[in-house]
């Protein structure tokens, strides 16, 4: 596979919390979740999303472990990394991750958190995402969607709805996501196709995904064609325009004016005839 990552922060004054790693048998990509509530950790966000995407990028080396299995012993990894966090706290650092695995005729996906992979095969495009974090906290999600971005009633919504999605988080009828316990990865998204007739795919995070399932300026097709004539950057800048057209989320209600985004391609390469 040939592979092209582009990486924007969302240029709200702190640290790009996204991560990802690429190589033509794996791609890695985290989205470190938003903390607007204490974390009882001394560690960022983008500390923890660094340190486990490291992990996982090491551990999908071992062709013998699952990419659950890899995910779960990462969350390990990271959680042994600092003890002195109070990792039971409600608001510990977590990120949303996604992995592709190349290896012998197949391709390994796993889906942890609102990231997405999309899978463009022989059989059509398909999208894996993870929106059970979208489901969570309904009332509190549709006050915060009535104030504009940047509104004092804006920000004292946000804390509301994280509050309560952080009360059904990691927890059967809630959302799951990478933080400290490692049985989380059980509830991955997983799964496996077959590398033939696999012409290309796309792993992102949310902030990246917003030109289709928020913006709905580009659908996954368009988006996987645009980035690969042009490069995953150019699906970047475009969704950068669309969130500078609508600053106060009045056409596009959302949490966050710009969000990091985080776009990963791959393209199978063209077979070479030999003779």
């Amino acid at each position: 596979m040939r592979t092209a990552v582009a990486s924007l922060p969302s240029g709200q004054q702190h640290d790009n919390e996204d991560w990802f790693s690429a190589s033509p048998h794996l791609v890695v990509v985290l989205d470190g979740a938003t903390a607007r509530t204490n974390t009882g950790c001394i560690h960022g966000i983008s500390w923890y999303a660094a340190h486990l995407g490291s992990a996982l990028s090491q551990g999908a080396a071992d062709a013998n472990l699952s990419l659950s299995d890899v995910l779960a012993t990462g969350i390990e990894h990271v959680a042994a990394l600092h003890p002195q966090c109070d990792l039971t706290h409600e608001g510990t650092p977590s990120a949303a991750v996604a992995m592709v695995r190349l290896r012998e005729g197949w391709a390994d996906y796993l889906v942890l958190g609102d990231v997405s992979i999309v899978l463009d095969t022989s059989a059509g495009i398909s999208a894996v995402s993870d929106e059970r974090v979208s489901q969570t906290a309904p009332i509190e999600r549709r006050i915060a969607d009535g104030y504009p971005i940047g509104s004092v009633e804006k920000g004292d919504a946000l804390v509301r709805m994280k509050h309560a999605e952080l009360a059904m988080r990691n927890r059967p009828g809630g959302f799951w996501i990478a933080a400290a316990d490692p049985s989380a990865a059980s509830q991955a998204l997983a799964g496996r196709i077959a590398t033939e007739g696999l012409r290309r795919f796309a792993v992102l995070t949310d902030g990246a995904a917003r030109i289709v399932n928020v913006f709905g300026e580009l659908s996954w097709p368009e988006l996987l064609d645009l980035a690969e004539k042009d490069g995953p950057e150019t699906v970047l800048r475009r969704v950068r325009a669309a969130e500078e057209s609508d600053p106060k989320g009045v056409r596009w209600p959302r949490n966050k004016r710009s969000d990091d985004a985080t776009l990963a391609l791959a393209v199978a390469e063209p077979s070479i005839a030999v003779g």
